[in-house]
């Protein structure tokens, strides 16, 4: 099909295994406002805005530490300050301080799974 461009729309879902799926998705819809859909994924409404991305690590960053997952989910969040204590609240390990960078805001912590979740938010005009 030459002229006809071909490419990947966005990210349609980080997928994995987890020790108790139902507790799992509780934390979720409590503690972080993930709606649980009737098949049992835990989905957000897309603000249109932003974009998707997956980026590879070298296989020795400590990066992703203190989690032994070989990956870290990130999420775009409007309030990074907001949601990393609405985690704390709910139990959840809090790595290191919220960054507040050029790129943007930057929180992490560790899920009930011992992912280790990033938050992002996109930088305002004052931050560029």
């Amino acid at each position: 099909m030459m002229g006809t461009q071909m490419k990947i729309l966005g990210l349609g879902g980080v997928f994995f295994k987890a020790e108790n799926i139902e507790s799992y998705r509780k934390w979720w819809a409590e503690h972080m406002g993930a709606d649980i859909t009737d098949w049992g994924t835990m989905e957000w409404e897309s603000d249109g805005k932003g974009r998707t991305m997956m980026s590879p690590f070298k296989a020795d960053t400590t990066y992703l530490a203190p989690s032994s997952e070989r990956f870290m989910i990130n999420l775009r969040v409007d309030d990074v300050r907001g949601l990393i204590q609405k985690a704390r609240n709910g139990g959840a390990e809090i790595i290191g301080d919220i960054d507040d960078t050029e790129y943007g805001v930057f929180g992490w912590f560790i899920d009930p799974e011992g992912i280790k979740i990033e938050l992002w938010q996109e930088p305002t005009d004052s931050q560029t």
